[in-house]
C-alpha cells in the first residue's frame, strides 16, 4: 500500500526535473544554444506555435545563433516573438535567415541570471516539498485508517525521503551546472 503511494508521486517528480531542465536551457549563458528560441512562442496565422516548428535552429559561431523559416511568411512572426521575449536579444533578417548575436555577458545580467536560477531551484525544491508532504499524509491517513501497519509507515517515511533526496541531487546537479556555464 505505501509503495504505491510513493510510486504515485515519482512521475510527478520526474516532470519537475523536465521543467527544470527546460527552465535551465532557456536561461542564457555566455555561449549562444539553440535551447534559447526554440520554446519561444511565435504567432503565426492565429496559432501559437515554438520557433523550433516554424524553422531548423543551429549555431554560426559560439554566440550566434541562425533561424532558417521553413517558409519565408513566418520571418516577421518569429522575428516580432524573438524581440516580444526580450532576453537581450536583438534578431537580424538576413534574406531568408534570422540571424541573433548574443552580446558578450555584463555582470548585471550575470547577477540576474543567477537569481533566475536560485529562484527555478527554489521553486523545484518547494514542489518536490509538496509532493512529499501530500503522500506523507496519506500514508498516515492510510496508517489511521488500518491500512498500513505502524512499522511499515516508518518504512515508507524513508523511502519517501529517499526518493526527495534522489530527486533534490538531481535538481542540485542540472542548477550546478548551469551555474558553471554561466561562470565559465
Amino acid at each position: 500500500m505505501h509503495e504505491e503511494i510513493i510510486k504515485k508521486i515519482e512521475p510527478e517528480l520526474e516532470k519537475i526535473i523536465d521543467f527544470v531542465q527546460k527552465k535551465l536551457n532557456s536561461i542564457r549563458t555566455g555561449h549562444a544554444s539553440p535551447a534559447l528560441v526554440e520554446d519561444i512562442k511565435a504567432d503565426c496565422f492565429g496559432e501559437m506555435l515554438p520557433i523550433k516548428q516554424l524553422g531548423a535552429i543551429s549555431l554560426l559561431s559560439p554566440r550566434q545563433i541562425i533561424i532558417q523559416p521553413w517558409d519565408r511568411s513566418y520571418i516577421e512572426s518569429i522575428e516580432r516573438a524573438l524581440v516580444k521575449e526580450s532576453l537581450g536579444l536583438s534578431p537580424i533578417v538576413e534574406g531568408t535567415n534570422i540571424i541573433i548575436n548574443l552580446p558578450p555577458m555584463s555582470e548585471e545580467l550575470r547577477k540576474e541570471m543567477i537569481k533566475t536560477i536560485a529562484q527555478v531551484e527554489d521553486n523545484a525544491k518547494r514542489t518536490i516539498r509538496k509532493f512529499r508532504d501530500e503522500a506523507w499524509s496519506e500514508i498516515q491517513e492510510k496508517t489511521r485508517q488500518g491500512e498500513i501497519r505502524e512499522d511499515d509507515k516508518f518504512r515508507a517515511k524513508d523511502k519517501l525521503q529517499e526518493l526527495v533526496d534522489k530527486y533534490n541531487k538531481k535538481v542540485d546537479e542540472l542548477i550546478g551546472r548551469k551555474e558553471k556555464e554561466l561562470e565559465g
